[in-house]
């Protein structure tokens, strides 16, 4: 196919000097850091959702995003075409991984079946894209937030059926992350929350998820995949409340059923920030517990009471971010998500 980006070259090092807006002018991938280079210090990696899938819609109007090389349509061929381009992409900025929902990269069928032989389909080509280009999978993770099945949750749904349809999307991605030999596997509780106590019963949900999770970690060992588990904290948005709220939170819940020693954190900085909290105390109370596993660089604006997904502008709070995971001893599995 032809190239999607034609007059980009590859992203390179050319120093602070550079007057070429296409160049990095302080990341340079093999400079050695305290032992590291800063490519192994960082693990950059560039997530399926944010970089080709969102729209950029909000609440008041549709999405403004223009992607010339995807036709619209929610085709396995449109799909297969999004990976290729995506892996231009990718390359092309030196990025060394990528992450991915199912639902981002394949179209879900009129059932299951379909929607898995439809994930089969892209993953195929996303096999042989990783072969040519070398890039690796940082982490896979299911969308079970998204369809109208789960607007009372996934694995906390009242609805056992729709339990039961997550487990097997869980099952299913967890197969593709390990045939695409991703380096862990991320839990994000959506809609693992209520919006109301008047109909909810806390505690059973919470021993719904728990359960859920010790189901996942079974099939890990059965299927023979050797990834990282992680859980991602956020407080709220889409539901009121998220039983996976903070840092502290999820630490309380994993240790409460017994899952401690199978998932680390996956933190956000926009999502410490919808908990009231810093990104660098995130990290310290992980860190603490020693289950800080990966980070998602994304910001948000603090005067604003909602998740808007924005690139880092900070010096000091990645500073910050880096001196707490330099302090740890840096990432084994995990990576910088954007």
């Amino acid at each position: 196919m032809p190239s999607a980006f034609p007059n980009i070259s590859k992203i390179k090092y050319e120093g602070p000097k550079s007057r070429n807006p296409l160049t990095f002018k302080h990341y340079n991938p093999d400079e050695v850091v305290e032992g590291r280079t800063m490519k192994d210090h960082l693990r950059f990696s560039v997530v399926y959702w944010h970089t080709f899938r969102n729209p950029l819609a909000d609440p008041f109007g549709v999405g403004t995003a223009l992607r010339p090389w995807d036709d619209g349509t929610n085709s396995v061929k449109n799909a297969q075409n999004r990976a290729r381009v995506a892996f231009e992409f990718i390359e092309k900025l030196s990025a060394p991984f990528y992450a991915f929902h199912d639902r981002d990269v394949a179209p879900e069928g009129k059932d299951l079946r379909e929607t898995n032989k439809n994930l089969d389909a892209v993953v195929q080509v996303l096999k042989e894209e990783q072969q040519r280009t070398g890039i690796k999978l940082l982490w896979g993770t299911a969308c079970l937030f998204a369809h109208p099945r789960y607007v009372h949750g996934a694995a906390t749904s009242c609805n056992a059926d729709v339990f039961a349809y997550a487990a097997a999307q869980v099952k299913k991605a967890l197969e593709v992350t390990h045939e695409l030999n991703g380096e862990g596997y991320v839990f994000w509780g959506g809609r693992e929350g209520y919006s109301t106590l008047l109909n909810t019963n806390l505690k059973r949900e919470m021993d719904h998820l728990a359960a859920f999770l010790h189901m996942a970690v079974d099939y890990k060992k059965k299927l023979g995949f050797e990834g990282q588990f992680y859980i991602e904290p956020k407080p709220k948005e889409p539901t009121k409340h998220q039983y996976d709220s903070d840092a502290a939170a999820c630490l309380n819940f994993l240790r409460e059923y017994d899952l401690i020693d199978h998932l680390k954190l996956n933190l956000e900085t926009n999502h410490a920030t919808l908990a009231g909290h810093t990104m660098q105390h995130e990290l310290e109370v992980a860190a603490a517990a020693n289950a800080l596993g990966s980070i998602d660089a994304n910001t948000g604006d603090e005067l604003l009471g909602w998740d808007t997904d924005q690139f880092p502008t900070s010096v000091y709070l990645t500073a910050q971010i880096m001196l707490t995971i330099l302090k740890m001893g840096g990432f084994t599995t995990g990576g910088t998500n954007f």
